[in-house]
């Protein structure tokens, strides 16, 4: 087998692994209880909360503990959104999101009344800063852009559109899930209100992520039940995955992600060997290292995924099925591809444990699965 959707998960790291191990063990204990065991607990929760600020370059209380990227997004749009209403209702996205952003601005456009402008991007994927300082009004309150899109890879110039909203004193959010451990991000420097990541994009465990969100900053909790993470997001804390999720920041290395560039280059080049109609989506130059985004065009995209599957290839599709019909992707039709096209895509997306060797049989598994499906034939 052929692992390459490591944007969709990473394995467990073992620096992860080896910090959760002891909390899963004998340090069960309840962080909010006050005996010896619950103190335990607490203490490697804020020694986790000081490792993961360190890595941010903010300040342990700037860190918000989650239950993963969709909560966080959703704290950082939602709860921003509801805590700044009385200055002004009016939110700011773009297309290309994670449904965690763009069904939260959905939610809070149907259900509490506000006003949300989705940008326009480029055939690439990029939102243009002129149009994001064109689009907001004296009423804008939030602005969110995710840092590297998870389908292509498109990476947003988010200085220049942090700075934009900054001048106009308009908070910006930012989901950093694909980018955390992959490229630098520094809000203090990059001037961001708020990011959200998720531990298990990064090494670390699944079901735990963080909102950073800036000193100062208000915010209203979306959930209830108790004062926990000072009082922004109630729940026991996940102990264990807490410092797993630490753990495996301090061990990200996102200099290492640039080695993956020739391995992307090597699987593009391969494919376009053996498929000269396949379609690269986004800018190889502004684009993740990792990540790949190919559309073949007449292949029916469900098969496609099928046989490769067959093949031994873990890949993803930007596609959604629901109530049995294969959807486009959202991300693909923004930039302009037409809905069969970018029916017909595939996302390769690699890690530290991908080699040549693995890019070699995944072209040959291209190949194999294409013959068995010519795209002249759909």
């Amino acid at each position: 087998m052929v692992y390459l959707d490591y944007n969709a998960t990473t394995p467990l790291g073992r620096e992860a692994r080896e910090a959760m191990q002891p909390l899963l063990d004998e340090g069960f204990g309840n962080p909010s209880s006050i005996h010896a065991l619950g103190r335990q607990a607490r203490a490697a929760v804020d020694d986790a909360r000081d490792c993961l600020a360190g890595v941010f370059g903010s300040r342990p209380h700037e860190i918000i503990f989650t239950g993963g990227g969709t909560e966080s997004c959703n704290l950082g749009v939602i709860g921003l959104a509801r805590a700044h209403a009385m200055r002004g209702k009016h939110l700011i996205t773009s297309p290309i999101e994670h449904h965690a952003v763009l069904h939260a601005f959905e939610y809070l456009r149907h259900f509490e009344d506000f006003d949300v402008t989705v940008l326009p991007v480029d055939r690439y994927g990029i939102v243009d800063p002129d149009v994001l300082k064109a689009a907001i009004r004296p009423d804008t309150t939030l602005v969110s852009i995710m840092h590297a899109n998870n389908e292509t890879g498109a990476i947003q110039p988010l200085g220049e559109l942090a700075a934009t909203c900054r001048e106009q004193g308009v908070l910006f959010h930012t989901d950093a899930v694909q980018t955390f451990g992959k490229l630098p991000v520094n809000p203090h420097e990059m001037g961001l209100s708020a990011v959200s990541i998720a531990a298990h994009k990064f090494y670390g465990p699944k079901g735990v992520g963080a909102l950073y969100l800036s000193a100062g900053v208000a915010i209203s909790r979306i959930s209830h039940g108790g004062a926990h993470e000072n009082t922004r997001r109630p729940g026991t804390e996940n102990v264990a995955g807490i410092v797993g999720m630490a753990a495996a920041a301090a061990a990200a290395e996102p200099e290492a992600y640039e080695a993956l560039r020739p391995l992307r280059e090597l699987l593009w080049n391969g494919i376009s060997a053996v498929c000269p109609e396949a379609i690269r989506n986004g800018d190889p130059d502004r684009c993740l290292s990792n990540t790949l985004n190919v559309s073949f065009p007449g292949a029916d995209g469900e098969s496609l995924l099928m046989g490769l599957d067959l093949e031994g290839l873990c890949v993803s599709s930007g596609s959604a099925c629901l109530v049995g019909s294969i959807q486009a992707s959202h991300v693909l039709v923004a930039m302009g591809i037409p809905a069969p096209i970018a029916m017909a895509s595939v996302r390769f997306s690699f890690g530290k444990e991908t080699t040549a060797a693995d890019i070699r049989r995944a072209v040959r598994a291209v190949e194999r699965v294409l013959e068995l499906q010519p795209l002249s034939a759909q």
